[in-house]
């Protein structure tokens, strides 16, 4: 199954960790992100910790928990390539739609990510 079938129809929660550039962790509840390719995912991320960690720091890792029995997901070592600020794109973007983008809402990003490594939630 290819990268965006899994995460346009799989249910589960994900998680994505990130660090500054003195390798203070944070991790954050995230949706699943937006397969661009086989190897680039993206977030629409807001102004926050998350997003503040990568300006100083590229690497992430997000895991997505399947909402299964047992322990099945997915990890995802993640390098940060690109960030974009494009209100309509993001918008064009999201899952869950909303009354529209407009210029009192909280500054939002689109950030591409390469995929760095894959693995299984649990062994390889």
């Amino acid at each position: 199954m290819s990268l965006y079938d899994y995460f346009e129809n799989t249910k589960g929660t994900g998680i994505l960790a990130t660090a500054d550039s003195e390798g203070n962790v944070d991790v954050a509840i995230y949706a699943r992100p937006h397969v661009i390719e086989e190897d680039t995912v993206a977030f629409i991320m807001n102004e926050r910790l998350s997003y503040q960690n990568i300006l100083s720091n590229p690497k992430a890792a997000y895991i997505f928990i399947e909402e299964a029995p047992g322990y099945k997901g997915t990890r995802l070592y993640l390098t940060k390539t690109k960030d974009e600020t494009n209100a309509e794109l993001i918008e064009s973007m999201r899952r869950k739609k909303s009354n529209g983008y407009t210029s009192g809402d909280s500054k939002k990003h689109l950030v591409y990510f390469r995929i760095d490594k894959k693995r299984a939630l649990v062994g390889d």
